[in-house]
């Protein structure tokens, strides 16, 4: 993991690495949320899929940060791991007078 580690290290040293990496932020803090309910629940991923009536590729999809989900699609996967989506909008400090 060391390895792992320093490689992550090299690479976000570059700024324009670092700045692209920072903007999948959101995807992969969405993402993480997705996971942590399944889990929670006790669910595989296929066992997800059968209960939202959709393919175990798509929960794939869904939790690798690549495709965010629509509302629709939140709220069934909400739903099939008996939690409920909570969204929140904060205010970037940063620049703000």
């Amino acid at each position: 993991m060391k390895d792992l580690d320093r490689l992550k290290a090299q690479r976000l040293a570059d700024p324009e690495t670092r700045t692209e990496y920072d903007a999948l932020a959101p995807e992969f803090a969405i993402a993480r949320e997705l996971i942590a309910a399944r889990v929670l629940a006790g669910l595989t991923q296929d066992q997800l899929a059968a209960k939202m009536h959709t393919t175990q590729s798509t929960i794939a999809r869904l939790e690798s940060g690549r495709a965010l989900p629509s509302m629709r699609t939140l709220t069934r996967y909400a739903e099939a791991t008996g939690s409920h989506p909570v969204i929140r909008l904060t205010a970037d400090r940063i620049g703000l007078v």
